[in-house]
């Protein structure tokens, strides 16, 4: 498989580029919209290129880990990382719920302002992913609007 699927997420939010970026950059902030419907626990964030941030997602019992390796970072612009599935090691892993879902994710999220109001446009494309994580990420793709939504819609609270 050569084409690889690209989701791509925009919104709108009534804030300053400045507000948007904090709650980007802000762990304390983050924390609070990142995975919404579940308790986010940010075990380290280093917003720089070759920096990372260790993230927990907690419900019920169960927790989810994810390693994200920032690739650029330009302030109140871009945010570029690898987002891996990890174990709670913040090793490289499969999801545990869903085994098929890409281990490793280019994640790009760029900011811009038009009339006063931030705008958002993330994208994520699968990376390493065998035919069958391309297949899963393609098929979830309608469904990861719902989760960035409702994550936007509390960061817009926050905001």
């Amino acid at each position: 498989m050569s084409d690889l699927p690209v989701y791509i997420y925009k919104r709108r939010f009534e804030g300053t580029l400045a507000q948007i970026w904090q709650a980007f950059s802000d762990p304390k902030l983050l924390s609070v919209w990142y995975g919404p419907g579940v308790e986010t626990v940010i075990h380290e964030f280093d917003l720089r290129p070759g920096g990372r941030w260790l993230n927990e997602m907690k419900w019920g019992g169960k927790s989810d880990y994810s390693r994200m390796e920032f690739q650029e970072v330009s302030e109140g612009d871009k945010i570029v990382w690898m987002h891996h599935s990890t174990d709670a090691d913040w090793q490289q892993a499969p999801n545990l719920m869903m085994p098929n879902w890409p281990q490793k994710l280019l994640t790009t999220v760029t900011f811009s302002e038009e009339n006063g109001q931030g705008q958002v446009k993330l994208e994520q494309v699968p990376v390493d992913a065998t035919e069958d994580e391309i297949a899963c990420f393609a098929q979830m793709m309608g469904n990861m609007d719902s989760g960035w939504g409702k994550g936007f819609d509390i960061l817009q609270t926050l905001l």
